[in-house]
């Protein structure tokens, strides 16, 4: 069969490839065990672990994991800490803040890569066409699977940052009564989030790690900071330095928030009007691609009718 003459020397490749792979991995394996295991024969063993041995084993079997995924997104690791800042920032934008988050998004991005890659060679490869239309829907497919996680991480950033936005006015004027009722910013957020933690979970969710950061003892100018870059919503941004700025000057939070609601409010309505000014101009292509054609037909079709009949009986 000529296919499996086709694809034999790919399947010999990958299979060296794996080979190749399993082998360094178990040398690896084996060194990071052997110092581990130096390593805790070096020091005494904690009370921890001679109680509970299960959760020891535990440990040790996420520790493989977690080499694993290691070794999975090395290649597609940031390698310097510019790039790795953003992808923390990027991923904290679409509610992954987990310490792990960019090294299972590099390893999900070399793994979809390999699947797509996998999958493009399976199909096209034994396939009649030439070489090179082979070689540009493989290269089509991996660019697909490469790009993909990135595509989902923008979506899914997109919609939280979205759902954030549209929340953040009824948050924003209950903080407000909140704390021109006499509450202070901490017990404001807290009833933020009781009160709204049903319909606007995205933003009780960060007021919530905020308050909770709050009441670990980190200092509120950090606190409001982490929240602006968090979120990644510049109307959140411009709300913690607001607040960030009341706290330093010694001024009233409940004045400064009435502010901010009001040009959050006024801005708001300007987005609304700018994105009415643009509805004539977007409708103008719908009208002329397909309204204008069937009005047409539907006027000027009949008259042309007439005006055909009329030329072929004074012809005839």
């Amino acid at each position: 069969m000529v296919w499996i003459g086709d694809i034999a020397p790919v399947l010999v490749f990958l299979t060296i490839v794996a080979g190749i792979w399993a082998i360094l991995s178990f040398i690896s394996t084996r060194n990071s065990k052997s110092l581990e295991r130096l390593a805790r024969l070096s020091r005494p063993q904690s009370l921890s672990d001679l109680e509970d041995p299960a959760k020891r084993q535990k440990s040790e079997k996420y520790a493989q994991l977690i080499d694993a995924a290691k070794a999975l997104s090395s290649p597609m690791m940031p390698k310097d800490a510019a790039e790795t800042n953003d992808l923390k920032t990027k991923l904290q934008n679409a509610g992954f803040r987990s310490e792990m988050a960019p090294m299972i998004y590099s390893g999900l991005r070399m793994g979809c890569l390999g699947v797509f890659a996998l999958f493009a060679l399976a199909v096209f490869l034994p396939g009649n066409a030439t070489m090179m239309k082979k070689g540009q829907m493989i290269i089509t497919f991996c660019g697909i699977g490469f790009y993909l996680p990135s595509i989902v991480l923008w979506w899914l950033r997109r919609k939280r940052q979205e759902e954030i936005f549209l929340t953040l006015p009824d948050a924003l004027d209950l903080l407000v009564v909140c704390v021109e009722s006499g509450l202070g910013l901490d017990a404001g957020l807290r009833k933020v989030v009781d009160e709204m933690g049903a319909h606007a979970k995205v933003i009780c969710e960060e007021f919530s790690l905020a308050n909770f950061q709050l009441q670990m003892g980190r200092t509120r100018r950090e606190v409001l900071h982490d929240l602006g870059v968090r979120t990644g919503v510049d109307d959140v941004r411009s709300l913690a330095a607001i607040l960030i700025q009341a706290d330093r000057f010694g001024s009233s939070i409940a004045q400064a928030l009435r502010v901010q609601s009001d040009s959050m409010r006024t801005r708001r309505k300007q987005i609304a009007e700018e994105k009415a000014a643009k509805t004539a101009v977007q409708l103008l292509f719908p009208l002329i691609l397909f309204i204008f054609p069937g009005i047409f037909v539907v006027l000027v079709g009949p008259a042309a009718i007439n005006i055909m009949e009329t030329l072929f009986t004074m012809n005839n």
